[in-house]
């Protein structure tokens, strides 16, 4: 390209021979626009929030972050004064905080940190989901708009790890292993006992039918993880777990219809929820991002399918990982692209050297939109 000379001129500039073929100099230029449109994609974080951590953040390009839980309960923390000190602290690395999680954590239902909520217990239920519906509020009073939460039973289950690349460890899940060991599955129930799929609907209803309104009003995004990982159709632990399944997905963001009720989309656990990933993913990207239902995207990718897969670094698993970030651009999302759930390195502290691999990958593929 000539100094001084942009996209647009040169674009302009052949428009001649363009107008020949019929084609007129606004469907040209809207044309170039549509085909590279502005990347509003930014590289994010979860959990690392000591201030050590974000600046070594900041240096690697790390522009925004969901923060460490502020606290399991309603206490000072989840105040407005709390949050807008937590939000400070952060912005002073040069950062921003785009969301916090609510203390409703991935953890199973024995430790979860407001279990009434999925076992329908009154008045307990109400009790929490009000801390909930305030910790909203003050978010917003605080200039935070996006929170992020789960609604499962049986928290993260995986089986042995499996050897990777170089010797690293890859968190593995088959089912039928899982099935068979008694410390992971047996026939003993979760505390909540014998869940049918239409009474997991009916409490997952009671809640966002209760919350969603308050975060309307509030005009704060909910973002819901799916079930880490997919049972498929299979009962586990007594358990149904239809937010481990594209269906119920579908049904999720339906019943309470809002532009501020949504997804934190893991694209990992999405992929352990397909036959073929690969071939999969990017039509239900476009499903859920064409409908605005994609808040935050954790790009993790998978070797395997649903019911047996491992969990790999971004560059080594089954998905086309660079063609996944170019749907995300397609249907117009604009939040955090995070990694998620690296593998275990022998020598890598804490998966620091794991995680930073993860984000250079990551702005480099930005950089190429």
């Amino acid at each position: 390209m000539l100094k001084g000379t942009s996209r647009r001129d040169i674009l302009k500039g052949a428009l001649g021979g363009a107008a020949a073929l019929g084609v007129t100099a606004d469907a040209a230029v809207a044309q170039e626009a549509k085909i590279n449109p502005k990347v509003r994609m930014k590289l994010g974080h979860q959990h690392h929030d000591t201030d050590p951590e974000l600046k070594i953040m900041a240096a690697l390009g790390v522009s925004h972050i969901c923060s460490d839980l502020p606290s399991r309960t309603l206490d000072a923390k989840w105040s407005v004064e709390g949050l807008t000190s937590l939000r400070e602290r952060v912005e002073k690395q040069g950062i921003t905080l785009a969301a916090v999680p609510l203390p409703m954590s991935s953890a199973p239902i024995e430790s979860a940190e407001m279990p009434n909520i999925l076992l329908g217990k009154d008045p307990d239920r109400d009790r929490e989901i009000d801390q909930i519906c305030t910790m909203i509020g003050n978010a917003a009073k605080a200039g935070i708009f996006l929170l992020k939460y789960n609604l499962t039973l049986l928290g993260v289950p995986r089986t042995a790890p499996t050897p990777g690349r170089g010797g690293a460890r890859y968190s593995t899940f088959h089912y039928a292993e899982a099935a068979a060991n008694p410390k992971l599955h047996s026939d003993m129930p979760t505390i909540a006992g014998h869940i049918t799929e239409d009474l997991y609907w009916e409490r997952v209803t009671y809640f966002l039918k209760r919350v969603v309104p308050v975060a309307e009003a509030n005009k704060v995004r909910i973002a819901c993880h799916p079930n880490d990982p997919s049972m498929g159709k299979n009962r586990f632990r007594d358990v149904v777990c239809p937010l481990g399944t594209i269906d119920g997905l579908k049904r999720f963001i339906e019943i309470a219809p809002s532009r501020y009720h949504g997804l934190n989309f893991c694209q990992g656990t999405v992929c352990e929820m397909l036959e073929d990933p690969n071939r999969e993913i990017f039509d239900i990207i476009r499903y859920f991002g064409s409908r605005g239902k994609i808040f935050n995207v954790h790009f993790r990718n998978i070797k395997g399918h649903v019911l047996e897969f491992s969990e790999t670094l971004p560059d080594n698993g089954d998905v086309d990982m660079p063609r996944a970030l170019r749907t995300y651009q397609e249907v117009g999302y604009d939040g955090m692209i995070m990694p998620d759930h690296v593998p275990v390195i022998e020598g890598d502290s804490k998966g620091a050297l794991a995680y930073a691999y993860s984000f250079g990958y990551i702005q480099a593929l930005l950089q190429t939109l």
